[in-house]
């Protein structure tokens, strides 16, 4: 932490599955709180992580030394609460320089009631979870007035190691909307704010297992009328508004576990209906077609991916969160790989031969970027102009 802010805030424990303890500055809710401890390589963007519901039970690491220097507002968000389990940074910068910024990290912190955690060596933090992998983990955040002690450090230590797995944790359920709605925003412009769709040509309904807004404005800015259902929602109730397209979205948590959502892909899909899955939605999309998914070592969590496009050599730098990922080995006859990450080779995206569906490991959507492979959203369009003509 700065050393300016030193004394500034009460001591905060983090303490790992694996026994290991940082001790650091409570910059956040007093408080416990507990989730697979994660690291992201993101420079910019940490409300929209914060916000984003594929980090729900996660406690995330941001590797970027200086975070919070920018502010807050209420445009960057990516879902209507911070859903992140945790907060973990180096340095907290005194001042907020931004003329969009409405508040401090700090205040945004207590106000979603988000434990969080300053002042400890991140680098040493991040290199023990790729040299071991994600662990469950816990913060501890103390009271004014509180001092860390061993029993303290016993208690969060506990903590860590009672928290469950995400392994076989199906948490689409627990961030999906309630009831279906309608989505009209289209994207952000400097100076003009967010836009609306007013003149749709496509139908699409989305199934929400943690849909970040910004999937929503980029199908809305693309001239789509979105309906976004539950993700429980079955595959006749929605064949039976006759939609231009699906879309399954991100989300966190385990896939295999979603047995609903992987049912009502192999129906949505054998219908015939264009289909486009990010995320959470690709996995399932593969489970789906009888492919396998596993969960990784650490993952992949930042906005410095690079991937490359099987079908033209091309590579493009991507936004990434995700604990799980399909095994291409897995993939059935009907199912063609289209892109790989070039950090490990895992899958990044595969399409149908023989079906209008197609799919994206990670986010195209990223804000506040990269935006390289946000043409993924055009193809879909073109998916739907298709199933359109041959409609009429």
């Amino acid at each position: 932490m700065l050393s300016s802010l030193e004394g500034k805030f009460p001591p905060a424990i983090l303490a790992l599955a694996d026994g290991s303890v940082f001790i650091g500055e409570s910059i956040g809710a007093t408080g416990t709180t507990v989730g697979e401890v994660v690291f992201n390589t993101s420079m910019t963007g940490y409300q929209e992580i914060l916000t984003d519901p594929s980090y729900r039970q996660q406690i995330v690491t941001l590797t970027y030394p200086h975070i919070g220097n920018y502010g807050v507002n209420d445009e960057d968000v990516e879902s209507g609460r911070i859903q992140a389990a945790g907060l973990i940074i180096k340095d907290l910068p005194l001042l907020v320089s931004n003329f969009r910024s409405q508040g401090t990290l700090s205040d945004y912190l207590k106000a979603g009631n988000t434990v969080a955690l300053a002042g400890i060596d991140t680098r040493q933090l991040t290199r023990l979870l790729r040299s071991q992998g994600a662990q469950n983990g816990a913060i501890l955040g103390l009271a004014a007035g509180e001092q860390v002690t061993p029993a303290r450090i016993d208690e969060a230590l506990a903590a860590a190691r009672a928290a469950p797995s995400m392994v076989g944790l199906d948490l689409a359920k627990a961030v999906s909307t309630d009831q279906p709605y309608e989505w009209t925003q289209s994207e952000w412009t400097l100076g003009g704010g967010f836009g609306t769709q007013e003149a749709p040509q496509f139908h699409v309904i989305a199934y929400d297992f943690g849909i970040k807004k910004n999937i929503l404005r980029m199908l809305a800015q693309r001239g789509c009328r979105v309906t976004v259902v539950p993700a429980q929602t079955p595959a006749a109730e929605v064949l039976a508004q006759e939609p231009d397209g699906v879309f399954f979205s991100n989300g966190p948590g385990d896939p295999e576990p979603c047995d609903y959502a992987i049912a009502a892909a192999r129906e949505i899909i054998a219908s015939g209906t264009p289909v486009f899955g990010i995320c959470l939605g690709h996995q399932i999309m593969a489970l789906a077609a009888g492919a396998r998914t596993f969960k990784m070592k650490f993952g992949h969590h930042g906005a410095n991916h690079p991937v490359q496009n099987k079908e033209t050599g091309s590579v493009s730098i991507t936004s990434q969160n995700h604990g799980f990922a399909v095994d291409a080995a897995s993939l059935p006859a009907h199912l063609q790989a289209t892109h790989v990450s070039l950090f490990d080779g895992t899958l990044q995206g595969f399409s149908y031969v023989d079906k209008p569906a197609f799919c994206f490991q990670g986010h195209p959507e990223a804000l506040p970027g990269p935006r390289d492979i946000a043409y993924l959203f055009d193809r879909f369009n073109q998916d739907m102009q298709a199933h359109q003509a041959k409609a009429a």
